[in-house]
């Protein structure tokens, strides 16, 4: 049993006998001197006071003094510094409300101030779609014991995203002060998106829905909204304000289709961040279709048609020249062919249906007329894909470089073929060409790990990019573009060689599909190009160029402001930087030749979507809490250091608890009744009680 007395002293008792054997002793004790008191015998109070006495000595009460020392309380400030604090003067409110808060708190002895900034600098996306002020809270008084923490204090424009439903818990641990940092009244425009989807058909429309919010009321019936798709020419619509609104917007190409639109300034506008969105659609093609025509059966055939079938989404159509128009052996016309060769509506009718044609060993032998292969040669230049794989007919009189089609091949034969084992380089520019760089078993300090062909016709590059190399150092693969439309040339009919795992085989499969993607024009196979690639909050910049490129590059971020950055080329083709974004929204790079666009964040990011300084969602907090909400813009707030069961805020001042914990660092304890004096009551009272019995 202990009695306080006071902070640091209390008695505290330590009986000598168990409880067990005390109170029956007592008991009896009692009775007896009850009894005596009953019969009025002499002495009876003496005997009272006797056993009083030793009673008391059996309990044993002592004095104990602890030694206190006082603990500090601990109050947190967390400052927000997401995107939204860089509305007006809020960051510059933000520091002088936390320049004077902490002047005032060093007043206090007792009191351990920390002061935590939230919402820039986190890694991830949500670091910069959200504003998470609790979570910083919550990790500042992790290891601060609920009896030691005075409260908190947000300074803050109100848009917190991680506000907790269960406020309850939050009391525990002081009152939760917020000083806003915005204006009364603020009003604002922004554009967002509805609905827009992850893909999109190339060459086939997608709809997006927007719509254009003016906060807190209409300022216009309608607003111009501005679309530029991919950083082209801009589009322009009339929107009404407060309504959704559909868009069609074709997707033009494969892979990203980066779709940027910007809604005109309203007359009241707190930041021009939101007025800005973008949505990234990517492109797939629906089916491709692939024209084969094989001069005559080889073995390399099946590797072509293994590479295009083993894709559900490509239809291929694939015609073998069996028996060519010279060959003359009497077979009877209605044996010759089941199905008529539709020459006419292939090369003529169709052809600009497929996105890729492959000539594979073809020599001119009257099949195809001049006419056609004219029709082939322009479809090229209009923007078409040609892959040409030379066979032993490519070096003679019947070679297709004799034809229309010479002028789009980038090599023309010199009329010589190798018939010799030898090993397919990557040259030095196919080491910074896509097409070619890093292919697996490519190394640039001996031979490549792969198998070798045995024949090959001798070329001469009249234009484009040597990306491989093979006999004697002659030119085995060519790239080139040709108008709008693109050609690669491969000196040898050899690939099947790798397929069929000679001699370890090779990358026919890999190689075989860049060779396709780099044809059909897909975005990231470009050899000149500059790209941006968002992962959470972290862009990565990448250029691609064929010759080493030491320029640096800029960026813009959504709000307008401009960096540097340098570029690290890795002698691959490829130079990159990486930056951490502070903002959701669209960041534009550009080398002053191409310019890339790079979405960060989610579509219309939480952190955006209203950037007014609103009370109304900390509001609960303080209720919870016992808190106060001020507004800075009203003036300078006191701070005062409160006991538990007063009122933590009032106008113009908040509070922040005053616990008044310690911890003991000594103990003295220091009996009530010594030994020698419990003795000579107890025997006195006895002697005096037997003298009075005895008369």
């Amino acid at each position: 049993m202990t009695d306080l007395l006071s902070g640091g002293n209390s008695i505290v008792v330590n009986p000598l006998l168990p409880w067990d054997w005390l109170i029956p002793l007592f008991a009896v004790a009692a009775l007896v001197a009850l009894l005596g008191l009953v019969r009025r015998a002499r002495g009876a109070l003496l005997r009272l006071l006797a056993l009083a006495v030793l009673a008391l000595a059996l309990v044993n009460p002592s004095l104990v003094h602890e030694k206190r020392e006082p603990i500090k309380d601990v109050a947190v400030v967390v400052v927000d510094e997401s995107p939204s604090q860089n509305v007006g003067e809020r960051k510059a409110r933000a520091e002088r409300a936390l320049a004077e808060l902490t002047d005032r708190l060093k007043r206090f002895d007792d009191l351990e101030v920390r002061v935590v900034r939230a919402g820039a600098g986190e890694s991830g996306a949500s670091a910069i779609n959200e504003t998470r002020l609790f979570d910083a809270l919550n990790r500042a008084m992790a290891d601060v014991p609920r009896r030691r923490s005075a409260g908190a204090v947000l300074i803050t424009d109100g848009q917190i995203h991680d506000v907790p439903e269960n406020t309850a818990k939050l009391a525990e641990g002081g009152p939760v002060h917020t000083l806003l940092t915005g204006n009364r009244d603020e009003g604002d425009r922004r554009l967002a998106i509805v609905q827009a989807p992850a893909y999109g058909l190339v060459g086939k429309p997608v709809e997006l829905v927007i719509r254009v919010d003016d906060m807190p009321r209409a300022q216009s019936p309608s607003a111009l909204v501005t679309l530029r798709q991919d950083g082209g020419t801009p589009r322009q619509f009339q929107v009404p304000v407060g309504r959704d609104f559909h868009i069609d917007v074709p997707v033009t190409h494969g892979g990203q289709n980066v779709l940027e639109m910007e809604v005109e300034a309203a007359r009241q506008e707190l930041t021009l961040a939101n007025n800005r969105t973008a949505v990234v659609v990517n492109g797939v093609r629906d089916r491709l279709r692939v024209l084969l025509v094989s001069g005559e059966p080889h073995a390399g055939e099946r590797t072509w048609r293994n590479l295009l079938k083993v894709d559900p989404a490509v239809d291929l159509v694939h015609f073998t020249i069996l028996r060519p128009p010279e060959k003359q052996d009497g077979t009877p016309i209605r044996e010759l062919s089941l199905i008529a060769f539709p020459i006419r509506e292939l090369f003529e009718i169709k052809l600009d249906e497929f996105d890729l044609i492959i000539f594979d060993r073809y020599r001119r032998r009257g099949v195809l007329p001049q006419m056609y292969l004219e029709n082939i040669a322009r479809y090229v230049e209009k923007g078409g894909a040609l892959l040409e794989a030379s066979g032993q007919g490519f070096a003679g009189a019947l070679s297709l470089a004799r034809t229309p089609l010479g002028g789009v091949l980038p090599a023309e034969p010199t009329g010589t073929t190798f018939d010799q084992p030898f090993r397919p380089t990557v040259t030095e520019l196919g080491r910074r060409h896509p097409v070619t760089s890093g292919l697996p078993g490519d190394r640039a300090d001996g031979e490549p790990t792969w198998g070798r062909w045995f024949h090959q016709v001798e070329v001469t590059s009249k234009g484009g990019s040597v990306v491989m190399n093979g006999a004697q150092g002659t030119p085995l693969i060519v790239l080139n573009r040709v108008g709008e439309g693109r050609v690669a040339q491969i000196a040898s009919d050899q690939m099947w060689l790798w397929s069929r795992g000679f001699e370890g085989g090779g990358p026919q499969a890999e190689l075989l599909r860049r060779l396709a993607h780099w044809l059909m024009k897909e975005p990231e196979l470009e050899e000149n190009d500059l790209r941006a690639r968002v992962d959470g909050n972290r862009i990565t910049v990448e250029r691609r160029s064929l010759e080493p490129d030491p320029r640096s590059v800029t960026l813009t971020t959504p709000s307008d402001e401009t960096r540097t950055l340098e570029m690290a080329d890795d002698k691959t083709g490829r130079a990159a930087a990486t930056v951490i974004a502070g903002e959701p929204g669209i960041y534009r790079i550009t080398d002053g030749e191409r310019t890339a666009l790079a979405v960060v964040g989610a579509v219309n990011p939480p952190e955006l979507a209203d950037v007014r300084s609103t009370p109304d969602k900390v509001k609960p907090v303080a209720q919870a809490t016992d808190g106060g909400v001020q507004w800075i813009a009203d003036g300078a707030v006191d701070v005062r250091r409160t006991k538990a069961d007063r009122a933590q805020s009032g106008s113009g001042w908040i509070g922040l608890r005053a616990n008044g914990d310690f911890v003991v660092t000594g103990v003295s304890d220091v009996p009530l009744l010594p030994v020698a004096m419990v003795l000579l009551l107890a025997l006195g009272a006895m002697i005096v009680a037997w003298r009075r019995e005895g008369r």
